[in-house]
C-alpha cells in the first residue's frame, strides 16, 4: 500500500482537543479526524450461509449502537470525497456497505435502515440480477432503492475473482456492467468494490484507468486520508464475527498508518509471504502490537521489530485457499484499537 502525507493540522487539533477533554476543560465532543470505519455486510437472516450472513437480531443491535449518539453515519461517497480532499470528519465516522444485492437486503436490511434513517451503499454485480437468480434483487427493486436515496456501487459483472483474469478481461467485466447500469439505472456507479475483496496491482490499474473515484477491498482496517484510494479497507460482519463487541471494536477503531508494505502486490508469488511494514506515525510503545494470520491457529504469529518502526511478520504456514489474511492490531488511546489488515489472492500452484 502506498500512502500520502496525512493532514498534520487535523492530527494536532485532535490531540489538543483530546488533552483538554482529559483534563476536564472541555466536555467530550466529536473531535476532528481524517478517518472513518467502513462496515461491510452481505446477507441478512439467511442462516444457511453463516460465513456471509448476519442475523437480524445482530443487525438490530448494530443499528441501535449507531443510533446511540456516539457515531456519525455518512454516505460512503461523502466520506470518499472528504478523505480525498483532506477534509475533516467527525471522530467515529462510520459508513455502511452491503455487497452482492441479495434479496434479503431488500426484504430485511432496507426496512430496518430506512426506519433508522441510516444511509448505506449496496454494491451490485449485474449478471446475477440480469439472470433473475431467486436469491438476488431485481432491477425493479434496485430502482426503488435508488429512488429512495440508497447509493448504488459497482461490483463488476459476473462477480468473479478479478486477479484470475487478464487486464483486458477485467476491463470487459467493467464495460459490460457499465452498459447494464446505464440501461437499468440511468448512471454508472463511481465507487467500486472488488468481488471477494480480491485485487492486485494489475487489477487496481484497470480500475483506476476505468475512471472510478475509489475502490474497496475486504481487508480489515480504517480508511484515512493518506490511504491508497483504490484499496480502501472495510470491516466484514458475519454471524461468527458480527457480535456487538466486535462491531463496537470496528466502529471505534483508529487508523494504523503504515508505509513500505511488503509484498507490494496482493497477488502472491510466494506463499507464505514475507510480510512487513513501516509504522508511519509515532504511537509510543508497541508492546501491544500483535499480528494474526488466517493460515495459523493458536494466537498471534511472531513479529520482529527493526529500528523502532519497521515490523516484520514471521508467517510460517502457507495459505491453503485462494484467499489469505494477515491482521495487525495495536492498542490506542481510550482502549480503542488500531487495525491494519491485508488480504491476499493466492493463484493455483503458489504454495497450495
Amino acid at each position: 500500500m502506498r500512502t500520502r502525507s496525512s493532514s498534520i493540522i487535523v492530527r494536532l487539533a485532535t490531540g489538543m482537543m483530546s488533552g483538554l477533554v482529559a483534563f476536564g476543560l472541555l466536555m467530550p465532543v466529536a473531535v476532528a479526524a481524517d478517518w472513518a470505519s467502513v462496515i461491510m455486510y452481505h446477507r441478512f437472516g439467511e442462516g444457511q450461509h453463516p460465513s456471509t450472513n448476519i442475523k437480524p437480531e445482530q443487525f438490530r443491535d448494530h443499528i441501535a449502537e449507531l443510533k446511540s449518539g456516539k457515531y456519525t453515519v455518512l454516505p460512503l461517497s461523502e466520506i470518499v470525497d472528504r478523505l480525498e480532499r483532506g477534509e475533516e470528519l467527525p471522530d467515529r465516522t462510520v459508513a455502511l456497505t452491503i455487497d452482492d444485492a441479495y434479496r434479503s437486503v431488500f426484504d430485511v436490511a432496507w426496512p430496518m435502515l430506512r426506519d433508522a434513517e441510516l444511509p448505506f451503499t449496496i454494491f451490485v454485480s449485474t449478471e446475477p440480477v440480469d439472470k433473475r437468480f431467486s436469491d438476488y434483487m431485481t432491477w425493479d427493486q434496485l430502482r426503488l432503492l435508488r429512488d429512495a436515496g440508497v447509493h448504488i456501487g459497482h461490483h463488476a459483472h459476473t462477480h468473479t475473482r478479478l486477479p484470475a483474469l487478464s487486464p483486458d478481461q477485467v476491463m470487459a467485466e467493467i464495460k459490460t456492467a457499465n452498459e447494464r447500469f446505464d440501461a437499468e439505472l440511468g448512471f454508472v456507479p463511481a465507487i467500486f468494490a472488488y468481488p471477494y475483496g480480491a485485487f492486485g496491482d494489475e487489477v487496481k490499474t484497470v480500475i483506476r484507468n476505468a475512471g472510478f473515484k475509489a475502490a474497496f477491498g475486504q481487508q480489515s482496517g480504517v480508511a484515512y486520508s493518506g490511504y491508497d484510494r483504490f484499496e480502501l479497507p472495510r470491516f466484514a460482519m458475519s454471524e461468527n464475527y458480527g457480535g456487538i463487541g466486535r462491531f463496537r471494536l470496528a466502529a471505534n477503531a483508529l487508523p494504523f498508518r503504515v508505509k513500505d508494505v511488503t509484498p507490494s502486490d496482493n497477488v502472491l508469488s510466494r506463499n507464505p509471504p514475507i510480510f512487513g511494514f513501516t509504522i508511519d506515525e509515532n504511537y509510543g510503545s508497541l508492546k501491544t502490537l500483535s499480528c494474526f494470520s488466517s493460515s495459523q491457529t493458536g494466537g498471534a504469529v511472531p513479529i520482529e521489530k527493526i529500528g523502532g518502526r519497521r515490523v516484520e511478520v514471521r508467517v510460517s504456514t502457507p495459505f491453503k485457499s485462494s484467499r489469505g489474511r494477515i491482521n495487525c492490531t495495536l492498542l490506542g488511546p481510550d482502549r480503542r484499537w488500531r487495525w491494519f489488515g491485508s488480504l491476499f489472492y493466492i493463484p493455483n500452484g503458489v504454495g497450495r
